[in-house]
């Protein structure tokens, strides 16, 4: 089963840079360096960091500026089509066939299961994973409360893989 790891220092209670490369030990797909709350440069200097680790991996690095990874990820508000291949974050079966319309590479959709990190939103569940599987022929990733029991009904549901921040970072 393919996995990205997504990153999340604010959870991360030791070395930061360590983690990830302990994690990129286990051979994902791919890494979401998520850090959303970095200035521009400061999130450029961090991907500048994570890229070599990434690459010595052979692991996908996925950032939110264009052209400091293999993919750039974009929330669905922000997509648009780019030169680069590039993913959507989405939550809704419109969303996902108009982030494949876009081009998009692949989507990642949730949450699908309950989160620590959206605790007052409810889940979106496993019918809505395969709704969205069923709609578009680009992969998709399943995101939120994803553990090791619950990941094979996300591959069941359809998904190509699964997205997972707390199992790493926590």
């Amino acid at each position: 089963m393919k996995e990205i790891i997504v990153t999340n220092r604010q959870l991360c209670s030791g070395d930061f840079m360590l983690q990830i490369e302990k994690a990129l030990q286990s051979k994902p797909w791919g890494l979401l360096l998520r850090e959303k709350d970095l200035s521009r440069s400061e999130y450029a200097a961090l991907a500048a960091q994570v890229a070599p680790l990434c690459r010595a991996q052979g692991v996908q690095l996925i950032t939110y500026l264009p052209h400091m990874g293999d993919f750039v990820h974009m929330p669905f508000a922000q997509a648009k089509p780019t030169a680069q291949p590039f993913s959507v974050s989405i939550h809704s079966v419109e969303e996902a066939v108009q982030a494949q319309s876009l081009g998009a590479t692949f989507i990642i959709a949730g949450h699908i299961f309950a989160t620590q990190s959206k605790p007052a939103l409810p889940p979106r569940g496993l019918n809505f994973l395969h709704t969205v599987c069923k709609n578009v022929t680009i992969p998709v990733f399943a995101i939120g409360g994803i553990t090791r029991e619950n990941a094979h009904d996300c591959v069941a549901a359809g998904a190509a893989g699964i997205c997972r921040m707390s199992h790493w970072f926590n």
